[in-house]
Protein backbone atom coordinates (compact mmCIF):
# COMPACT_ATOMS: atom_id res chain seq x y z
CA UNK A 1 0.00 0.00 0.00
CA UNK A 2 1.19 3.59 -0.76
CA UNK A 3 2.25 5.51 2.35
CA UNK A 4 0.62 8.39 3.21
CA UNK A 5 3.20 11.78 2.62
CA UNK A 6 3.47 13.63 5.63
CA UNK A 7 2.47 17.48 4.86
CA UNK A 8 5.95 17.97 6.50
CA UNK A 9 8.63 17.58 3.51
CA UNK A 10 11.28 14.69 4.36
CA UNK A 11 14.71 15.21 4.57
CA UNK A 12 16.77 13.50 2.68
CA UNK A 13 20.22 13.60 3.10
CA UNK A 14 21.63 12.34 -0.61
CA UNK A 15 18.66 13.12 -2.73
CA UNK A 16 18.24 17.37 -3.60
CA UNK A 17 15.13 18.51 -5.10
CA UNK A 18 12.54 15.96 -3.98
CA UNK A 19 8.64 16.36 -3.56
CA UNK A 20 5.65 15.53 -4.25
CA UNK A 21 3.70 16.97 -6.62
CA UNK A 22 0.41 15.90 -5.52
CA UNK A 23 -2.26 18.83 -4.81
CA UNK A 24 -1.97 20.92 -8.04
CA UNK A 25 -5.07 22.56 -8.90
CA UNK A 26 -6.58 21.71 -12.56
CA UNK A 27 -8.77 24.35 -14.51
CA UNK A 28 -11.97 22.30 -14.35
CA UNK A 29 -11.65 22.14 -10.12
CA UNK A 30 -9.53 19.17 -9.60
CA UNK A 31 -6.21 18.31 -7.92
CA UNK A 32 -3.34 15.81 -8.72
CA UNK A 33 -3.05 13.49 -6.51
CA UNK A 34 -0.71 13.27 -3.33
CA UNK A 35 1.52 10.28 -3.48
CA UNK A 36 1.46 8.96 -7.02
CA UNK A 37 3.80 11.93 -9.06
CA UNK A 38 7.40 12.89 -7.65
CA UNK A 39 10.09 14.56 -9.02
CA UNK A 40 13.89 14.84 -7.78
CA UNK A 41 17.45 15.17 -8.78
CA UNK A 42 19.21 11.84 -9.26
CA UNK A 43 19.14 8.89 -6.87
CA UNK A 44 23.19 8.03 -7.06
CA UNK A 45 23.77 9.55 -3.80
CA UNK A 46 20.97 8.44 -2.42
CA UNK A 47 22.21 7.14 1.58
CA UNK A 48 20.38 4.25 3.48
CA UNK A 49 17.78 6.23 5.03
CA UNK A 50 16.90 8.41 1.45
CA UNK A 51 16.38 4.49 -0.43
CA UNK A 52 14.95 3.48 2.60
CA UNK A 53 12.04 6.34 2.56
CA UNK A 54 11.89 5.97 -1.18
CA UNK A 55 11.31 2.61 -0.73
CA UNK A 56 8.31 3.69 1.15
CA UNK A 57 6.45 4.96 -1.19
CA UNK A 58 5.33 2.25 -3.03
CA UNK A 59 7.18 3.30 -6.61
CA UNK A 60 6.28 1.88 -9.70
CA UNK A 61 8.72 3.45 -11.85
CA UNK A 62 11.55 5.45 -11.58
CA UNK A 63 12.12 7.48 -14.89
CA UNK A 64 15.66 8.91 -14.98
CA UNK A 65 16.37 11.58 -18.09
CA UNK A 66 20.02 11.66 -17.25
CA UNK A 67 22.52 11.01 -20.53
CA UNK A 68 25.19 8.66 -20.74
CA UNK A 69 27.90 11.65 -19.48
CA UNK A 70 25.68 12.37 -16.36
CA UNK A 71 25.87 8.51 -15.43
CA UNK A 72 29.37 8.37 -15.85
CA UNK A 73 29.87 11.57 -13.57
CA UNK A 74 27.31 10.83 -10.76
CA UNK A 75 27.05 6.91 -10.97
CA UNK A 76 23.59 4.91 -11.36
CA UNK A 77 20.60 5.25 -9.64
CA UNK A 78 20.66 3.24 -5.87
CA UNK A 79 18.04 0.25 -6.78
CA UNK A 80 14.80 0.35 -4.85
CA UNK A 81 13.41 -3.29 -4.57
CA UNK A 82 10.59 -4.39 -6.75
CA UNK A 83 10.94 -0.28 -8.71
CA UNK A 84 10.99 -0.45 -12.28
CA UNK A 85 13.45 1.72 -13.54
CA UNK A 86 13.29 3.32 -17.27
CA UNK A 87 16.14 5.46 -18.60
CA UNK A 88 14.88 8.24 -21.16
CA UNK A 89 17.91 10.57 -21.89
CA UNK A 90 16.47 14.23 -22.93
CA UNK A 91 19.92 15.26 -24.36
CA UNK A 92 22.66 13.53 -26.32
CA UNK A 93 25.31 12.01 -24.42
CA UNK A 94 27.43 14.20 -26.45
CA UNK A 95 26.18 17.32 -26.51
CA UNK A 96 27.44 19.60 -24.66
CA UNK A 97 30.11 17.60 -22.56
CA UNK A 98 33.00 20.46 -23.50
CA UNK A 99 30.68 23.15 -22.38
CA UNK A 100 30.12 21.52 -18.82
CA UNK A 101 34.21 21.05 -18.99
CA UNK A 102 34.35 24.46 -19.28
CA UNK A 103 31.49 25.29 -16.43
CA UNK A 104 33.73 23.44 -14.20
CA UNK A 105 37.12 24.29 -15.11
CA UNK A 106 37.37 27.77 -17.25
CA UNK A 107 38.73 30.61 -16.09
CA UNK A 108 36.83 33.95 -15.73
CA UNK A 109 37.70 35.18 -19.17
CA UNK A 110 36.52 32.01 -21.03
CA UNK A 111 33.44 31.70 -18.57
CA UNK A 112 32.31 35.68 -19.86
CA UNK A 113 32.84 35.20 -23.14
CA UNK A 114 30.70 31.79 -23.69
CA UNK A 115 27.51 32.91 -20.65
CA UNK A 116 27.85 36.58 -20.65
CA UNK A 117 25.71 38.75 -22.14
CA UNK A 118 22.89 36.99 -21.68
CA UNK A 119 24.14 34.08 -23.20
CA UNK A 120 23.81 31.57 -20.53
CA UNK A 121 20.10 32.51 -20.47
CA UNK A 122 20.01 32.14 -24.17
CA UNK A 123 21.48 28.64 -24.23
CA UNK A 124 18.87 27.44 -21.32
CA UNK A 125 15.94 28.88 -23.61
CA UNK A 126 17.27 27.12 -26.55
CA UNK A 127 17.84 23.76 -24.94
CA UNK A 128 14.16 24.01 -23.86
CA UNK A 129 12.61 24.87 -26.95
CA UNK A 130 14.77 21.30 -28.32
CA UNK A 131 13.97 19.01 -26.07
CA UNK A 132 10.04 19.95 -26.49
CA UNK A 133 10.34 19.51 -30.65
CA UNK A 134 13.30 16.83 -30.61
CA UNK A 135 12.09 14.65 -27.85
CA UNK A 136 8.31 13.65 -28.18
CA UNK A 137 8.84 10.43 -28.48
CA UNK A 138 10.21 10.09 -24.82
CA UNK A 139 7.35 12.51 -23.43
CA UNK A 140 4.69 10.27 -25.17
CA UNK A 141 6.81 7.24 -23.83
CA UNK A 142 6.13 8.20 -20.22
CA UNK A 143 2.51 9.38 -20.53
CA UNK A 144 1.54 6.21 -22.37
CA UNK A 145 3.52 4.22 -19.25
CA UNK A 146 2.16 7.29 -16.89
CA UNK A 147 -1.50 6.09 -18.05
CA UNK A 148 -1.20 2.40 -18.30
CA UNK A 149 0.38 0.32 -15.03
CA UNK A 150 3.67 3.11 -14.07
CA UNK A 151 2.63 4.78 -11.35
CA UNK A 152 3.47 5.74 -8.54
CA UNK A 153 5.96 7.52 -10.83
CA UNK A 154 9.52 9.14 -10.13
CA UNK A 155 10.83 11.48 -12.13
CA UNK A 156 14.48 12.63 -12.46
CA UNK A 157 17.33 13.82 -13.85
CA UNK A 158 20.45 15.10 -12.41
CA UNK A 159 19.20 18.70 -10.90
CA UNK A 160 15.69 17.81 -11.05
CA UNK A 161 15.43 21.27 -12.97
CA UNK A 162 15.15 21.14 -16.22
CA UNK A 163 15.06 17.88 -18.03
CA UNK A 164 12.82 16.30 -15.15
CA UNK A 165 11.15 19.99 -14.98
CA UNK A 166 9.80 19.76 -18.96
CA UNK A 167 8.98 16.01 -18.07
CA UNK A 168 6.17 17.17 -15.29
CA UNK A 169 5.49 20.05 -16.85
CA UNK A 170 4.17 18.13 -19.93
CA UNK A 171 2.64 15.66 -17.34
CA UNK A 172 0.71 18.13 -15.75
CA UNK A 173 -0.02 19.61 -19.34
CA UNK A 174 -2.21 16.83 -20.25
CA UNK A 175 -3.82 16.58 -16.66
CA UNK A 176 -5.37 20.32 -17.56
CA UNK A 177 -3.11 21.16 -14.41
CA UNK A 178 -3.59 25.23 -14.55
CA UNK A 179 -0.15 26.89 -15.91
CA UNK A 180 0.30 29.21 -13.24
CA UNK A 181 0.64 26.13 -10.94
CA UNK A 182 2.84 24.28 -13.40
CA UNK A 183 5.35 27.34 -13.54
CA UNK A 184 5.26 28.10 -9.37
CA UNK A 185 5.72 24.15 -8.58
CA UNK A 186 8.77 24.67 -11.50
CA UNK A 187 10.04 27.52 -9.20
CA UNK A 188 10.58 25.54 -6.01
CA UNK A 189 13.66 23.99 -7.54
CA UNK A 190 15.49 27.42 -6.69
CA UNK A 191 14.70 27.14 -2.84
CA UNK A 192 18.18 26.75 -1.37
CA UNK A 193 17.65 23.41 0.16
CA UNK A 194 16.78 22.46 -3.61
CA UNK A 195 19.57 23.41 -5.60
CA UNK A 196 22.29 21.93 -7.58
CA UNK A 197 25.33 22.66 -5.97
CA UNK A 198 27.49 24.62 -8.82
CA UNK A 199 30.78 22.30 -8.57
CA UNK A 200 34.06 23.85 -9.47
CA UNK A 201 37.68 22.25 -9.88
CA UNK A 202 39.38 25.16 -8.53
CA UNK A 203 37.84 25.00 -4.93
CA UNK A 204 39.25 28.38 -3.82
CA UNK A 205 37.29 31.17 -3.63
CA UNK A 206 39.13 32.23 -6.45
CA UNK A 207 36.68 29.73 -8.52
CA UNK A 208 33.69 31.01 -6.92
CA UNK A 209 34.18 34.61 -7.20
CA UNK A 210 30.95 36.88 -7.26
CA UNK A 211 31.04 37.48 -11.16
CA UNK A 212 31.92 33.61 -11.81
CA UNK A 213 28.51 33.19 -9.95
CA UNK A 214 26.54 35.46 -11.55
CA UNK A 215 27.71 34.55 -15.08
CA UNK A 216 26.93 30.50 -14.13
CA UNK A 217 23.28 31.36 -12.17
CA UNK A 218 21.36 30.90 -15.35
CA UNK A 219 22.70 27.45 -16.05
CA UNK A 220 21.62 26.85 -12.44
CA UNK A 221 18.65 28.78 -11.88
CA UNK A 222 15.23 27.80 -12.58
CA UNK A 223 13.31 30.97 -14.44
CA UNK A 224 10.28 31.22 -15.55
CA UNK A 225 11.30 32.42 -19.12
CA UNK A 226 12.94 28.79 -19.74
CA UNK A 227 9.32 27.17 -18.87
CA UNK A 228 7.38 29.80 -20.81
CA UNK A 229 9.74 29.46 -24.23
CA UNK A 230 9.24 25.34 -24.06
CA UNK A 231 5.20 26.34 -23.82
CA UNK A 232 5.35 28.89 -26.48
CA UNK A 233 7.11 26.36 -28.43
CA UNK A 234 4.23 23.97 -27.98
CA UNK A 235 1.86 26.71 -29.45
CA UNK A 236 4.24 27.77 -32.20
CA UNK A 237 4.50 24.53 -33.56
CA UNK A 238 1.26 22.27 -32.57
CA UNK A 239 -0.74 25.53 -33.06
CA UNK A 240 -2.33 24.49 -29.45
CA UNK A 241 -1.44 22.13 -26.18
CA UNK A 242 -4.38 19.81 -27.06
CA UNK A 243 -3.00 19.50 -31.01
CA UNK A 244 0.68 18.59 -29.33
CA UNK A 245 -0.45 16.12 -26.88
CA UNK A 246 -2.42 14.20 -29.65
CA UNK A 247 -0.64 14.84 -32.87
CA UNK A 248 3.04 15.43 -31.44
CA UNK A 249 2.73 12.74 -28.49
CA UNK A 250 -0.10 10.75 -29.62
CA UNK A 251 -2.02 10.85 -26.50
CA UNK A 252 -5.57 10.60 -27.37
CA UNK A 253 -8.28 11.79 -25.54
CA UNK A 254 -8.82 8.27 -24.11
CA UNK A 255 -5.33 7.79 -22.80
CA UNK A 256 -5.69 11.66 -21.11
CA UNK A 257 -8.37 10.38 -19.43
CA UNK A 258 -7.12 7.10 -17.96
CA UNK A 259 -4.19 9.56 -16.88
CA UNK A 260 -6.68 11.67 -15.15
CA UNK A 261 -8.29 8.70 -13.62
CA UNK A 262 -4.87 7.67 -12.13
CA UNK A 263 -3.39 10.97 -11.19
CA UNK A 264 -6.48 13.15 -10.29
CA UNK A 265 -8.44 13.44 -7.03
Amino acid sequence: MTQQIPSTEPELSGVRNFRDVGGLPTVDGRRVRHGVLFRSGHLAHATEEDAAFLGSLGLHTVFDFRNASDQKLEGPDVELPGVRNVNLPLSDPADGSEFWKMVRDGETEQLREVLGDGKGADRMIASYRTIVTERTAEHSQVLHALAEDSVPALMHCAAGKDRAGLSIAVTLLALGVEREAIVADYLESNAKHRRYKVRRSDPSSAGYTPEVMELLSPLFDARAEYLTAAFDTVEETWGSVDAYLEQGLGITPEIRERLRERLLD
